[in-house]
C-alpha cells in the first residue's frame, strides 16, 4: 500500500451561507444606516440656512409716483437739447433724496458728490458713469444720443425702485 492510499478523504467545508460574518460586515451593517440619516440630518440643516426666494416688494407710493414722473417727462430724442431733461431729472431725485435722507443734506451736494452719494444708496443703478446728468445741465446745447437716453433713463427707473 502507497502512503497515498493511508491518507483519509477531505473534508470539505460548510457552505458559505452557514459561515457567519466577519466582525467588520457587521459593524459596516450597523453604521451605514447612521451615516445615511446623519447625512440627511445635516443636508436638512443646510437646507434650512438656505434664504428663501423673496418676492418683490410692493413700492411705496412716493417711489411708485417718482417712477410715474419720470415716465412723463419728454426725452430729448432726435437730437433736441437735453439740459432741461436733465435738470427736470436732477430736481426729482433731490426731491426723492430730501424725503427719504432728510438729515443728510444731500440736496446741497453737486458734481461727483451728488452723484457718488447717489452710487453709495443704489450702487446697481451706477448713476456714477452717468457724468452727463449732473454737467449735461449746464451745457448750452447739450445733446443725447438714443441709446444714451435709454441708459439714463433705465438707471434712474434702477435707482428709484431699489435705493435705501
Amino acid at each position: 500500500m502507497s502512503s497515498l492510499e493511508n491518507l483519509q478523504p477531505l473534508i470539505s467545508p460548510p457552505p458559505v451561507s452557514v459561515w457567519p460574518l466577519a466582525p467588520g460586515w457587521y459593524a459596516l451593517a450597523l453604521l451605514l444606516p447612521l451615516l445615511g440619516w446623519g447625512l440627511w440630518f445635516a443636508w436638512r440643516r443646510w437646507k434650512a440656512r438656505q434664504p428663501l426666494p423673496v418676492a418683490e416688494q410692493p413700492l411705496d407710493p412716493m417711489r411708485t409716483e417718482a417712477l410715474a414722473e419720470l415716465a412723463r417727462l419728454p426725452k430729448p430724442y432726435d437730437g433736441a437739447p437735453a439740459g432741461a431733461w436733465l435738470q427736470q431729472i436732477n430736481a426729482l431725485l433731490k426731491r426723492l433724496c430730501r424725503n427719504h435722507y432728510p438729515n443728510s443734506h444731500s440736496h446741497t451736494l453737486n458734481g461727483r458728490q451728488w452723484l457718488a452719494f447717489l452710487d453709495n444708496r443704489c450702487p446697481a443703478a451706477g448713476l456714477t458713469r452717468w457724468m452727463v446728468l449732473v454737467e449735461g445741465a449746464y451745457k448750452p446745447e447739450c445733446k443725447l444720443d438714443d441709446k444714451a437716453i435709454a441708459g439714463l433713463s433705465q438707471s434712474v427707473d434702477t435707482w428709484i425702485r431699489k435705493h435705501v
